[in-house]
């Protein structure tokens, strides 16, 4: 019975090490993953592999492809946003030029002037602006979400939904497949008996793609009548208004855009929406130019797998490097790249004032632990390190020496600058960044300031715990 026993452990092994090939073809940007997998593989036998099977298969590629090619579809049915030719004085500044010229590279979109931005950091007044705004919508309400739960304010905005598409608004909701599992056929029947059109962002439609927990739909848009929009942080539930006891408090930043960039963000909606249902949004009165309500440039950034470059990624190290007086970073998790914990590092190093608002807890702890083991090399480099302890806090924002900030949905994370599918704004204006700092200095009346001395006295275990989490954080 032993040497049954033993012979199967043998199979068990040869099997999961004829993965190691699968690993190598995989086509990656970044070789640690491979390296990682490889050893997950070799040390934990049989596990493993079955790891590797459900995470580690590259469905994200697969994925990608098929939304690249979907975007190539649509892209020549689209009207272009053209640049405008008036620009205000803080666009040339060398750095808000230097992150522009990149900006448009590597996203192929254009900045546009004459926005009114407004920044919104209470999630309940961000709620009612949102209510409001789809109370006197006319022809068309397009809303994407990652998390979208059904409970008292899941149902609510639904139900007004529902009454909006009875009065002949068009209503399109599109909702990530694994963010958005709890919602069901009972949640979904009144919007589709409204005639509300309802798609999932693939994967996430079948069994089988439940197990593949990357290439999510991390964004968070409503669309107005094409003229106003809202993107940041913020999903759609009871915890995000501060209503869920175990959570607390939250805290997040959101905009609320009127003018030309909500055409960038319209063109995002309809990309996503075509590739998840193959309805092109085409029509003139989706993409009806907005007049200048304002004097703000920016630019909308949309990321995914399917680019050819890591776009968060890029304009972040690039936007730490050009950095001459401080850096403000807020974040809920914190796992970052290689590169942009150097680009940090070294900032600080030559004199820049960098400071990281992160969150001191989570729905998810094991992010916490992961991201507490960067601390050591950063505070010895003269980072300076705040945890916020009021709630949660769940804020995605960054801006560089008070003339370029970026406020949008991915996190400081791999998952979020390699593998989700994000957007922000890159705004190029001083009054912005000065509300937006003054917003976050506000937040560090609620923080405690991690010291080298402090973090020193950690014990072994803690440090363990640390280091093993940081070693699961997710590669592609």
């Amino acid at each position: 019975m032993q040497w049954i026993l033993g012979v199967l452990t043998l199979c068990g092994y040869l099997i999961t090490l004829a993965l190691i090939p699968s690993i190598l073809l995989q086509k990656k940007r970044h070789p640690v993953s491979s390296v990682s997998w490889i050893l997950t593989i070799l040390l934990l036998p049989g596990l493993g592999g079955i790891a590797f099977i459900f995470f580690g298969i590259n469905r994200v590629q697969r994925r990608s492809l098929s939304k690249e090619k979907a975007n190539r579809s649509l892209a020549p049915k689209l009207p272009s946003v053209v640049q405008n030719q008036l620009l205000s004085r803080d666009d040339y500044l060398p750095l808000n030029q230097n992150l522009m010229r990149l900006a448009q590279k590597i996203t192929h979109t254009v900045p546009t002037f004459g926005n009114h931005i407004e920044l919104l950091t209470d999630t309940n007044r961000t709620m009612g602006l949102i209510k409001q705004a789809i109370l006197n919508a006319e022809h068309s309400l397009h809303l994407e979400y990652y998390i979208w739960q059904p409970d008292k304010s899941g149902t609510l905005m639904r139900d007004m939904l529902i009454e909006k598409a009875n009065a002949g608004v068009q209503v399109r909701f599109l909702y990530d497949g694994l963010g958005s599992l709890s919602l069901g056929s009972r949640f979904f029947k009144p919007m589709l008996e409204a005639g509300i059109q309802v798609a999932p962002f693939l994967p996430g439609a079948s069994f089988r793609e439940r197990w593949s927990i990357n290439l999510r739909n991390h964004r968070k848009i409503v669309i107005v009548d094409g003229k106003t929009a809202f993107t940041g942080g913020m999903n759609i539930g009871d915890e995000y208004l501060g209503l869920d006891t175990e959570l607390g408090f939250w805290r997040d930043t959101h905009l609320k855009i009127e003018g030309p960039e909500t055409l960038q963000l319209q063109q995002v909606f309809a990309e996503d929406w075509f590739f998840a249902t193959g309805e092109a949004l085409t029509q003139p009165q989706y993409y009806a130019h907005p007049d200048p309500t304002g004097n703000i440039t920016a630019q909308t950034l949309s990321s995914g797998p399917e680019k050819n470059a890591d776009i968060f990624l890029s304009l972040m190290f690039a936007a730490i490097n050009e950095a001459r007086e401080n850096i403000v970073l807020t974040t809920s998790y914190f796992v970052p790249p290689e590169s942009l914990t150097t680009a940090l590092e070294s900032a600080a190093q030559r004199g820049v004032r960098v400071r990281l608002l992160l969150s001191s807890k989570s729905a998810n702890p094991a992010t916490i632990h992961a991201g507490r083991s960067y601390y050591d090399s950063l505070l010895d480099a003269g980072v300076e390190i705040y945890e916020y302890t009021k709630g949660i806090l769940h804020s995605k924002t960054m801006t560089i020496d008070g003339s370029w900030s970026l406020v949008g949905t991915p996190n400081f994370d791999f998952r979020s600058l390699i593998l989700n599918f994000e957007v922000g704004l890159a705004i190029y204006d001083r009054k912005f960044a000065q509300r937006l700092k003054e917003s976050i200095e506000n937040d560090f009346l609620h923080a405690v300031k991690i010291t080298e001395a402090d973090w020193d006295k950690r014990g072994k275990l803690v440090i363990l715990k640390q280091n093993l989490c940081r070693l699961f954080a997710p590669i592609m």
